[in-house]
């Protein structure tokens, strides 16, 4: 390196060093205004002003909620679900631990293999009631094949980790090793990989707690063919496992869902073969280390399972990201590295990636569109106002529109959906996008929004959140076997259009099963691959059915929440008393049987088909 070159790099650090030391002053600042506005704010909760405006404040927060979940009777449905899922937390606790018989049933379960589980747990100054629950939560397990890997990086002043690390070792399925430093989390969690010899390796935190069931139920996945497993989870505080926090219920393997937002998380086993002699946790990644393992694993994986059920208890507690993410504000760059890597690793390239208004780890993927292939905008019952909101808002300029207007006369006496196949059959795009005449387009590049995700091999149709002129929602994707008519739900519908959504489901782009035509793209090859919208229904459902043919086929459907549209028209979904509904329905519940009778692989079985909020049932499967 030339002496012109050290003196540019000496320039450069001090750039920075002048950067960071700004950056200082302006955190002092911060802490010190910080400081001032808690003081007042210390005041004013003392106050007796604020003391006596305490029913005004009442008010204003039932307001709050009235506004957010779309009326009255809503809310109150939500403060009777929730107070349900705190009954149910117990029975989601430790009331779901076996008995003496079922236990004994699972322990003499005999195999015709014996497959070891492997966990591995790094450990650094756990605390000591934290270090027995978790590695009693693995010894109580029914399961008997199994070897917990401990590697402890602890300090001096933690040296009872390793003394009560080697009381437990007496079961010489407990594995111990005292590293010489701390390598932090992945370092650490290498350290337990090498001293582990089962089939299969297990992800476990060092201060969580495993259902004594877990591994039980996860040789049953395995004996199915499973690679990869996980589980739902639950949070919970103060020392108690049946004081949760949350639960949460997480549809199957969604690959969306999971470049979007770590959903996976707890409790991740899979087969020992899936690493191919690569490192288990990647440094570069620390803090997201987890997302970056399980987006490499299960894009290998032969076949993801996912558990359904509280297997995994989450300890939040100061300091750890279950309690906190900002205790941990490196694992969001970190996070965004991860998803960057896979997805060039993907052959998708110059994706944006930023944190949404849910969370700081659940991101807005912004695909970017290759080529500029013309996209047929095709306009059913079309309006001057959708026309030209179209025009205001969509920069993509390779498209020709076709209008039914422009065919009144050969579309006379066709129904709804000979209509749009008839308007489909003129399109020269690569891509379908129909649009329904009520719905005004509301987000800028919206064409261009929906192709970036259209245009991936693997994706079949891809729809936006249609809101209504009051603010809330119409359409925000279709869950199979729920609703009213237990048929296709519209999930989230009448929420408060700000609303994020089940652990922000309204926040990213996600695989679902369904959407609606309202708003809806599609490759042209696909749609005639499919046969086009069945002409046998009549006002409803065969939107639906377009998209579940589509899944048989082994295509994805997303749903994408910043591709926006506003309508006051009612869904039909919602159902209806007209009997050409009532034909329809019993024509799509025939057809497509198994996939109601199955539950939606992007919903859960403990989540309710009663209603539309992703509410906890009473029972699962309810």
């Amino acid at each position: 390196m030339g002496n012109s070159e050290i003196e540019k790099l000496k320039e450069e650090l001090e750039k920075e060093k002048l950067k960071n030391m700004e950056l200082s002053s302006r955190i002092t600042e911060l802490e010190d205004e910080k400081e001032e506005i808690e003081d007042s704010l210390s005041r004013i909760r003392n106050s007796k002003a604020y003391k006596l405006s305490k029913p005004l404040r009442k008010v204003r927060s039932q307001v709050k909620r009235v506004t957010q979940y779309g009326s009255v009777s809503a809310v109150k449905e939500k403060i009777k679900s929730r107070n349900l899922l705190k009954k149910r937390y117990k029975e989601l606790g430790t009331d779901s631990f076996p008995d003496l018989m079922r236990r004994s049933e699972e322990k003499q379960k005999e195999y015709e293999k014996k497959i070891v589980i492997s966990i591995l747990v790094p450990l650094y100054n756990t605390p000591e009631n934290f270090l027995k629950e978790m590695i009693e939560s693995v010894t109580w397990q029914t399961y008997p094949y199994w070897e917990l890997c401990l590697a402890d990086g602890s300090d001096e002043e933690h040296s009872y980790v390793g003394e009560i690390c080697q009381k437990y070792a007496a079961d010489e399925r407990i594995k111990y090793e005292k590293l010489a430093k701390n390598e932090g989390i992945s370092g650490n969690t290498n350290e337990c990989l090498k001293m582990a010899t089962g089939d299969y390796i297990g992800l476990f935190d060092h201060d969580d707690i495993l259902h004594p069931s877990a591994l039980f139920k996860y040789r049953e996945a395995i004996d199915e063919g499973a690679d990869y497993i996980y589980c739902d989870e639950a949070t919970f505080q103060n020392g108690d496992i049946n004081n949760m926090i949350t639960v949460h219920f997480k549809p199957d393997y969604a690959i969306d869902n999971l470049r979007a937002n770590n959903y996976i998380c707890h409790f991740s086993v899979f087969k020992r073969s899936l690493l191919n002699n690569t490192e288990l946790f990647r440094t570069e990644y620390d803090g997201s280390q987890d997302h970056d393992m399980i987006l490499r694993l299960t894009n290998l994986a032969k076949k993801v399972v996912h558990v359904q059920g509280i297997y995994y208890y989450w300890r939040a507690h100061a300091g750890s990201v279950a309690s906190d993410i900002n205790a941990k504000t490196y694992a969001i760059d970190a996070a965004k590295r991860a998803v960057s890597d896979h997805l060039i690793n993907c052959g998708i390239y110059n994706t944006s990636i930023t944190s949404s208004r849910a969370f700081e780890t659940i991101f807005r993927l912004k695909y970017q569109v290759v080529g500029e292939p013309l996209v047929s905008v095709i306009i059913s019952d079309d309006t001057s106002e959708c026309v030209e909101a179209l025009d205001s808002y969509n920069t993509y300029s390779n498209i020709e529109i076709i209008k039914e207007s422009d065919f009144s006369d050969e579309l006379s006496g066709l129904n709804f959906f000979k209509k749009l196949n008839y308007l489909a059959a003129k399109a020269n795009g690569e891509y379908l996008f129909f649009l329904d005449g009520n719905v005004i387009v509301s987000s800028a590049d919206i064409v261009k929004e929906l192709l970036s995700v259209a245009q991936r091999k693997d994706v079949g149709a891809v729809g936006g959140k249609i809101i209504n002129s009051a603010g809330k929602i119409e359409h925000a994707s279709v869950v199979i076997g729920i609703g009213k008519d237990r048929a296709a739900g519209l999930v989230h519908h009448g929420f408060d259009k700000k609303y994020i959504g089940y652990m922000g489901r309204l926040c990213y782009i996600q695989d679902v099963s369904a959407l609606v035509h309202d708003m809806l793209m599609i490759k042209k090859s696909d749609f005639e691959l499919c046969g086009g919208f069945v002409e046998d229904y009549k006002i409803a459902f065969s939107d639906v059915a377009l998209c579940l043919d589509l899944r048989r086929m082994g295509r994805l459907n997303v749903f994408d929440p910043y591709a926006e549209g506003i309508s006051d028209k009612a869904q039909i979904l919602m159902g209806s008393a007209d009997e050409e509904y009532a034909d329809d329905l019993k024509r799509f519940k025939k057809i497509y049987e198994k996939e109601i009778s199955n539950t939606d692989p992007y919903y859960n079985k403990n989540l309710t088909k009663d209603s539309l909020d992703y509410s906890v049932c009473q029972k699962a499967g309810k």
